[in-house]
Formats: structure tokens, sequence, C-alpha cells
């Protein structure tokens, strides 16, 4: 497993850091790319949905894992 990598992402016009592991980074671009979409907006419908109690990391790599899982 590797170390969660921080990067930026604008949701909604404020900027946020989320740490992902580089696989999760990838696996999320690939997904936002075959959507056409770009990853802010894919990150900013993903934090619309989630829960408030479960953190825009774990929302995505959970999103990350139901898409890969055919759940999503």
């Amino acid at each position: 497993m590797s170390k969660p990598v921080k990067r930026s992402l604008t949701l909604r016009g404020h900027r946020t850091s989320v740490s992902l592991e580089a696989d999760f980074w990838l696996a999320f671009r690939e997904i936002a790319a075959t959507r056409g979409q770009p990853l802010n907006a894919l990150a900013a419908e993903i934090d619309e949905t989630r829960d408030l109690d479960t953190g825009l990391a774990t929302a995505i790599r959970l999103f990350v894992l139901r898409h890969y899982r055919g759940q999503g």
C-alpha cells in the first residue's frame, strides 16, 4: 500500500485538500475521464451526496470501490 498523497480540489468555488493513496487517485481520475467530467466536478457530486458523518476522502474511496464493483 502506498501512503496517502494530499491534493487540492475545488468544490463549488472553495479549495479543499484530500488525501488518497496513489491507486485511488489514478482510479478516480480514470472514472472522471470515462464520464467526461472534470475531477473537481465529480468530487463536488460525491461531496453533495455523502453522509455528513463520512469524510470526503472516505466517500471518494467508497465511490471508486462501488464503481469497480459495478454498483455505481
